[in-house]
């Protein structure tokens, strides 16, 4: 049970300290729509969605006018579009109308995103998963709310290299194809190695086949939160440092609990997980950032900030299990540069590169995160990029992504806009020298030698 105590305490965090639930996802199984004709898929889908997740966003308001808790956002992830669409698309171009039927779906619900246009590549690739991947530049261009994500590698299967080269080019195109918005489409564009299957977090969020019919995922935050605890124990050893975090993340799991709990009592459908991650937003305060200098850094980026990282997610995570027995998703600590002030300001003053970003993704949630990168970084590079954060992912049995923004029009030293929540982001040099002929050998990077544990 929740006590005086702790309400006293979370409404401290909330008026003072930025805590917030960053969001409530309703994860649904659209396996049950596909069949050979486009336009009954297209109205399953619409129907299912728009069914189930009809109460989220409201159910969503209640709950945080009722506990005085910030619910940002509310959102759906839905079963990898690939395994649904394969008996009906025969083009790419019958993916975009089930795109189009998606954002559809959810302006009707009235969620933010939808995530799930998605493919599991990490072996290879069947003929629907690259239709669907081949889709996505028009995809994303032509709809508002829908986020794409595909999975190229894992530890037990290797990377599949032939899936990379292709997303290098499709980044590129993305980025093109929706120009006008400073290459926004590629901001709902990530690329994973060891994608779990129930994330709520956008743009990699997608609802696994070995999940319930529908589920309820919560995402809580609260950077500022573990920031004004440190600032408090200033000076003092890593012990002290680590028990204070460790008992911060338990406070503000503690806070999804409550959240994921009623949302789930409320629209009759079960609670699957809290993710833990440590979220930014660009308001001053809310910065992973701000933490990693209050534990000691000059800048994010000084030599020790890898160190300091791992020990926040650490951290955080030995918290946030005492907390809730339904921990899931990434839960750690997100590192986006156009998300996080901190990161940001660290950037301008050249403390942080993109070199050091990926060494900090070996200990961190994700990987290489709203990145903007010159518009004319060629499309092999940006699939040596993706190789790279695939290859952490796999050696070390954990989660990494890239959502990097080719930028067409604007280079190194200009700033590109994104808005909301995506904030803004300066543009990150990038290493010039090619890689063309490694991205384009083909085939696939065997699994290493741990991932044989039968």
């Amino acid at each position: 049970m929740i006590n005086l105590f702790e309400v006293v305490e979370t409404n401290k965090m909330i008026e003072q300290e930025n805590l917030d639930v960053r969001t409530i996802t309703m994860g649904i199984n659209l396996l049950d729509c596909a069949d050979s004709d486009l336009n009954v898929v297209k109205k399953k889908i619409y129907d299912k969605i728009t069914t189930l997740a009809r109460n989220l966003v409201s159910t969503g308001e209640e709950i945080s006018r009722e506990f005085g808790i910030p619910i940002v956002n509310k959102r759906i992830s839905i079963t990898p579009i690939s395994l649904v669409g394969g008996a009906c698309c025969k083009c790419s171009d019958d993916y975009v109308e089930i795109a189009k039927t998606l954002d559809q779906a959810a302006k009707t619900v009235g969620v933010n995103f939808l995530g799930g246009y998605s493919a599991i590549v990490s072996k290879g690739m069947t003929k629907s998963d690259e239709l669907l991947i081949r889709s996505i530049p028009k995809a994303l261009a032509q709809t508002e709310r829908i986020c794409s994500s595909i999975n190229v590698g894992s530890t037990k299967t290797g990377i599949n290299m032939d899936a990379v080269k292709l997303l290098g080019e499709i980044v590129k195109e993305t980025a093109e194809c929706t120009k006008e918005n400073d290459s926004l489409g590629c901001a709902k564009l990530v690329v994973l190695c060891n994608a779990p299957d129930d994330n709520p977090f956008m743009a990699g969020a997608f609802h696994g086949v070995s999940e319930d019919d529908a589920i309820i995922n919560v995402g809580v935050s609260g950077p500022g939160v573990v920031k004004y605890a440190l600032e408090q124990v200033r000076g003092q050893n890593f012990e002290v440092l680590c028990e204070t975090i460790k008992k911060t993340a338990f406070k503000i799991t503690r806070v999804g609990q409550l959240v994921a709990q009623e949302a789930s009592k409320r629209l009759n459908v079960p609670f699957g997980i809290i993710d833990l991650s440590l979220a930014p937003t660009p308001a001053v305060g809310d910065s992973v950032a701000e933490i990693l200098e209050e534990i000691g850094l000059e800048r994010a980026g000084a030599p020790g900030t890898t160190a300091a990282l791992a020990m926040l997610n650490d951290q955080v995570k030995k918290g946030g299990v005492m907390a809730s027995s339904y921990v899931g998703g990434l839960s750690g600590a997100f590192i986006p540069v156009s998300e996080d002030q901190g990161m940001i300001d660290a950037v301008n003053a050249g403390a942080l590169t993109i070199e050091k970003l990926e060494a900090m993704t070996c200990v961190c949630s994700v990987g290489l995160d709203m990145i903007a990168i010159p518009g004319d970084t060629p499309a092999t590079t940006i699939s040596g990029i993706i190789a790279d954060e695939a290859a952490i992912g796999m050696v070390n049995q954990k989660t990494t992504a890239v959502r990097i923004i080719p930028v067409i029009g604007k280079g190194v030293g200009e700033t590109v806009e994104f808005g909301g929540l995506l904030g803004y982001a300066p543009i990150m040099p990038v290493n010039s020298f090619d890689c063309s002929a490694f991205v384009n050998r083909g085939g696939r990077i065997p699994a290493p030698i741990h991932s044989f544990k039968n």
